[in-house]
């Protein structure tokens, strides 16, 4: 049986207008034990400024592990969402955020195929995906950092289109990283579609959807940035725990939510239920 963990995504602070080092100390303060960083190529103004909670990749990683270890959490990821249809800005962003993840200390890189070329057929995308992840690979496998692929555009919005990014490369270093309210979303069971990729599952983002939002978006979308306070939706936590504790290897479920009140009655709901 395996064993699961609560984490949190660090977009849980974004309307804090706070800084890395301040989301990592929260989540401790509220009861996580793990966090799931973003990070982002170049310089911007707001995360320079101490405004936002992503981290470049130009600093240094140990900024990620020392903030963490001060605040008493461990990473279960890094969010590193680029569009794996284009490899021009793929292939070397996911290179750059596993030799990151590897260095700071985070077992796995979360991405997906991303918004497609309006140019590009189905048969052609599924060649670019798996050039950039077969060059992703090739620097995931030797530094044991897993890549998993999320539900969340165009492809990946079904198993069916899931399983077939998942089955591009034929490589131990990448896995699934399940969404559940994204799944919900694209009008799938989340509880069957986890059950489904149970074996190959890395990760989990655990999202739950509003009846607000689930009337307004259900079958219309593909995804969402973040969800409500987890046990405030439509998702069946009792369920989705059950089927996470059968995976073959320990899983940290990642709260992705909008607000710090959120975070708090996500973790106090999620702990409930554990």
């Amino acid at each position: 049986m395996a064993n699961i963990y609560i984490g949190v995504n660090n977009e849980f602070v974004r309307h804090a207008d706070k800084n890395f080092e301040f989301a990592c100390a929260k989540a401790a303060e509220l009861g996580y034990e793990y966090v799931e960083p973003m990070v982002h190529w170049g310089r911007e103004l707001l995360s320079e400024a101490g405004y936002f909670h992503s981290v470049s990749m130009l600093d240094d990683p140990l900024r990620l592990k020392d903030a963490c270890e001060k605040a008493g959490v461990k990473m279960s990821g890094l969010s590193a969402h680029t569009p794996l249809t284009k490899p021009e800005v793929g292939v070397e962003y996911l290179k750059q955020a596993i030799r990151f993840a590897a260095e700071c200390g985070a077992p796995v890189v979360n991405t997906d195929e991303g918004p497609k070329q309006p140019w590009t057929s189905e048969l052609e995308d599924c060649i670019l995906i798996k050039y950039t992840l077969t060059e992703a690979v090739k620097v995931a496998e030797r530094r044991g950092i897993v890549i998993g692929i999320e539900p969340h555009q165009q492809y990946s919005k079904t198993p069916d289109g899931l399983d077939r990014i998942y089955s591009l490369v034929n490589s131990p270093a990448i896995g699934i990283n399940f969404d559940t309210g994204n799944s919900y979303l694209s009008g799938e069971d989340p509880a069957k579609w986890l059950e489904h990729v149970l074996d190959r599952l890395v990760h989990l983002h655990a999202k739950d959807i509003s009846i607000a939002q689930s009337e307004d978006e259900r079958g219309k979308v593909t995804g969402t940035p973040v969800g409500c306070a987890c046990g405030e939706g439509v998702i069946d936590w009792k369920a989705i725990i059950a089927l996470c504790k059968k995976a073959p290897r320990d899983i940290v479920m990642s709260v992705e939510c909008g607000t710090i009140e959120q975070a708090q009655k996500s973790v106090q709901h999620l702990k409930s239920l554990l």
